[in-house]
């Protein structure tokens, strides 16, 4: 099917129409399938044609004067175009919502298809999957395309003369949108952006925001410009969390607000309410970058970071690329040193909270019953540990764990690379700071 095309047009219970065009370089990819309802279409390949059929709606052979239009009692109204782009599950929940906005009768708008990252090739036979959106939209019936990348002049042309959009709305898509993207649709490009811009411009908004410790966090609705999460504001909402809340919860969070927060302004938007000259600037000298977290950002380091910052490592870095500290189990430096994640803490105590005179690498249960294990930083304030995953293990809560050592001492250590940078600038005496006191956990 080298070089073959499949054009299409379905006719839903309610009389409008979604046109789309796929064209099949190789073979056929997870995302060119439609997953459910009846899809008649012509193949097109050098001096073949073949007659597809899947279960959906009555798929016919369209012209590009078609319109998608919908008759409500005695008012006929001209339905709108939506693309859809999004990628991880956080936005396939947005995706999802706008389809069933977009089935009432009286809705001003349809979905007339998806725009995500091609399938991943997953587990140990290498099997494509579909992203989350893809997978969806599958579901949904709705058409997907899937470009490696967003300024493919041939992905831009079937975008432009094709599918036609009339809006795009982006959430956590993962691509760089082009200008001859941007110019398509004649209502612009709107983004669902996870946090309260211009703070927060980049791939890690949840990420770096709970990093720094932010409470309130939010969410923008925004159209989209050619510089990153740069684009005027349609609008914003304000979010109260929790100071445990971690980034997965949160970003589920500021989704689902969000995307109550675009299905409000749509009417808007089409009606001539809002538009890209009516939205509010971004004050340029305001903002702050969330740029993509590096693998060793995970490490905490409690003897130069208190437990208040690791503490928000660990909530922030939750999904990726986790957090994790070295131990040594036993009394002895050659005893055993191990890597563990963690997984979930709290603060015990702020700055100051142990004198600098009691600083210690010793990490110890604490008294009351439902305590965790106590670690010590650098500032005085203790960060405690509640799950943990040792390497090659499963995850656990820290009882769990000291039972497993059978009694022996635990020490948090720094790393190899640390001790070695710390001694080539002459701080090797820091070392020296943390004796094995214990008298603050027998206070």
């Amino acid at each position: 099917m080298s070089s073959s095309k499949v054009v299409w047009r379905s006719v839903s219970r309610w009389g409008r129409g979604v046109v789309f065009q796929q064209k099949y370089r190789h073979r056929r990819h997870p995302c060119d399938r439609f997953a459910a309802g009846s899809i008649e279409g012509r193949v097109y390949g050098g001096s073949t044609a073949a007659t597809l059929t899947t279960n959906w709606h009555c798929f016919r052979l369209y012209s590009s004067s078609d319109d998608a239009t919908v008759v409500a009692g005695d008012e006929t109204i001209d339905k709108k175009r939506i693309v859809f782009l999004g990628t991880p599950e956080v936005a396939a929940t947005s995706f999802t919502r706008l389809v069933e906005e977009a089935k009432k009768e009286t809705s001003p708008y349809e979905v007339v298809a998806v725009i995500t990252q091609p399938p991943k090739r997953r587990g140990r036979r290498a099997k494509s999957t579909a992203s989350p959106v893809g997978a969806a939209a599958e579901e949904l019936g709705v058409p997907v395309l899937c470009p490696e990348k967003a300024k493919d002049k041939a992905f831009l042309d079937e975008l432009e003369y094709e599918i036609r959009p009339d809006l795009c709305i982006t959430a956590a898509y993962g691509q760089y949108l082009p200008k001859r993207f941007l110019a398509i649709p004649k209502y612009g490009t709107i983004n669902i952006h996870p946090s309260l811009l211009p703070r927060w411009r980049g791939a890690s908004p949840v990420q770096r925001s709970l990093q720094a410790g932010d409470n309130p966090v939010g969410v923008s609705i925004l159209y989209t410009v050619s510089r990153m999460d740069a684009g005027p504001i349609i609008s914003q909402r304000t979010v109260p969390i929790s100071d445990d809340d971690a980034a997965s919860h949160v970003l589920s969070l500021l989704f689902d607000i969000g995307t109550d927060c675009l299905l409000q302004e749509l009417p808007q938007v089409f009606e001539g309410e809002m538009s890209f000259e009516m939205a509010t600037p971004q004050d340029d000298d305001e903002a702050v970058a969330a740029g993509l977290i590096k693998s060793e950002e995970g490490e905490l380091k409690v003897w130069k970071e208190g437990a208040r910052e690791c503490h928000n490592k660990v909530r922030g870095f939750e999904m990726w690329p986790g957090t994790s500290m070295m131990f040594r189990i036993g009394d002895d430096d050659e005893d055993a040193v191990v890597k563990v994640k963690i997984i979930e803490t709290r603060v015990a105590g702020e700055e100051g909270s142990v004198s600098e005179s009691d600083l210690t690498n010793v990490v110890k249960m604490g008294k009351e019953k439902k305590s965790g294990l106590m670690v010590v930083c650098g500032d005085g304030s203790i960060l405690e540990l509640l799950r943990v995953q040792p390497v090659t293990r499963k995850a656990m809560d820290v009882k769990s764990f000291v039972n497993g050592l059978q009694g022996k001492t635990l020490r948090w250590i720094k790393t190899a690379e640390e001790e070695e940078n710390m001694n080539s600038q002459g701080d090797a005496d820091e070392v020296k700071s943390y004796n094995n006191s214990n008298e603050w956990l027998n206070a």
